[in-house]
């Protein structure tokens, strides 16, 4: 069989999101616009598509309705490639009739679904993880290894691995022993990499110790992946993989390329700006393996007397007469004259305002979707579908996080106006 269809992919869908919150009160984290026209989930399935691996399940469970439209109306294969995003949801059945309890819990539950597809393989992912990486790879070296399970991990600084799950790793990457985000010093120098594997990978800096940190992405065989879930157990990275040292034969694979975990608010705001800069660390550019998501069409986008510094602007966005400086601008954002701008993320709308919507807001003096006229917005995030009146100024500098008026969130330092939410006409924050 050839590679594609051996593996099977699992993604993800993600709990609560609650590090995420507000951005995640109305859908999933992988649902979050990301790079003004992209959703999260994207980039796992795209990997995917990209490393030939074109079966692929999502498992949801929180906030689903946004997820599903995105899946539902981007992913169509062809009847005679056998490629499929299924998406499996939380549900009920004569065994259980609560929640998914956890990553491996959900996988657990599914099993049967797997099972209905022939495959060797079953490639585990994140639903909100930023990176691109050529699943095949993994695979090749899992085979190569003989091994039972395939952890994919960064080379991390060993002044950089506060926070993390950590490895250390033998000969051919064979990991020996795990370490739940360690603090000691000690511990984490004894799970630092040895120079002959250092030697291989090419540590750009030599001077300074690393270890390898997991992703969440996991290789599994058939049979280990089904002997892994035969218990209780919740959490692959808390408990399952810990659980396998010892009783399976475990592996690493060192990924050295760009991975961003976007579980907050400020790792999200960082990440969508660092897009704007002129190499920005993770390339949508790259021809040979594009970032897939639903086609709008949706006209070019328009800027008319702007002066624009670093920006990323999304299809569809119609910007008057503005300063735009280090800022994303999703599809359909609309901008008025007199605005600045710097250091924001604008997820835009999912419609345009008819002539009869403007002439009604007109008369009862509601703010037009998008940014009104004279704006000053900086360190912020605008959801979609919001309305901001004209002189509104949000700025979170030296404000404490917290809930504000209208709706708004200051949280990670961001100020955040969440989705739908109006703003009136000469509000300042």
């Amino acid at each position: 069989m050839s590679t594609e269809k051996r593996v099977v992919s699992v993604v993800m869908g993600g709990g609560r999101g609650t590090r995420l919150h507000p951005l995640t009160a109305e859908r999933c984290k992988p649902a979050v616009p990301l790079a003004g026209k992209y959703r999260l989930v994207d980039i796992p399935i795209s990997n995917c598509l990209n490393s030939g691996i074109n079966r692929i399940f999502l498992l949801t469970q929180f906030h689903t309705a946004s997820l599903h439209r995105h899946i539902q109306t981007t992913y169509h294969f062809d009847p005679f490639g056998g490629g499929f995003v299924d998406i499996l949801s939380a549900e009920q059945t004569e065994k259980t009739n609560d929640w998914y309890q956890g990553t491996a819990d959900a996988v657990r539950r599914n099993l049967q679904h797997l099972r209905n597809e022939p495959h060797d393989y079953v490639l585990i992912l994140s639903g909100d993880q930023l990176y691109r990486m050529d699943f095949s790879k993994i695979i090749a070296q899992h085979e190569a290894h003989g091994a039972d399970v395939t952890i994919a991990a960064m080379p991390v600084p060993v002044s950089k691995v506060e926070g993390l799950g950590l490895m250390g790793v033998g000969d051919e990457f064979a990991i020996q022993k795990f370490a739940e985000k360690p603090k000691d010093p000690a511990v984490i120098e004894s799970l630092a990499i040895s120079a002959e594997l250092e030697a291989q990978l090419g540590n750009p800096n030599p001077t300074e110790k690393r270890c390898l940190a997991s992703m969440g992405i996991y290789v599994f065989n058939k049979s280990a992946l089904a002997a892994a879930l035969d218990n209780d157990m919740t959490d692959f990275g808390k408990e399952v993989i810990p659980s396998l040292l010892g009783n399976q034969k475990l592996h690493a694979y060192a990924f050295e390329g760009y991975w961003e975990d976007i579980g907050t608010v400020r790792a999200f705001f960082e990440t969508n700006l660092a897009l704007t800069d002129e190499l920005p660390p993770f390339d949508f550019f790259d021809e040979d393996a594009p970032i897939y998501t639903r086609d709008l069409y949706l006209p070019p986008s328009k800027v008319n007397q702007c002066q624009v510094e670093h920006a990323v602007f999304g299809d569809g966005c119609i910007v008057e007469n503005s300063q735009i400086k280090r800022a994303v601008l999703g599809s359909r954002s609309y901008i008025r004259a007199g605005c600045r701008l710097e250091n924001v993320v604008m997820m835009g709308s999912d419609t345009y305002e008819t002539a009869d919507d403007i002439q009604r807001n007109n008369s009862a003096s509601i703010p037009h979707l998008g940014l009104g006229k004279d704006c000053r917005i900086q360190g912020s995030i605008i959801d979609k579908n919001t309305r901001i009146g004209d002189r509104v100024v949000l700025d979170p500098t030296d404000k404490p996080d917290g809930v504000y008026q209208h709706g708004i969130v200051i949280r990670d330092g961001v100020s955040v106006v969440p989705k739908g939410m109006t703003v009136p006409h000469g509000f300042e924050l």
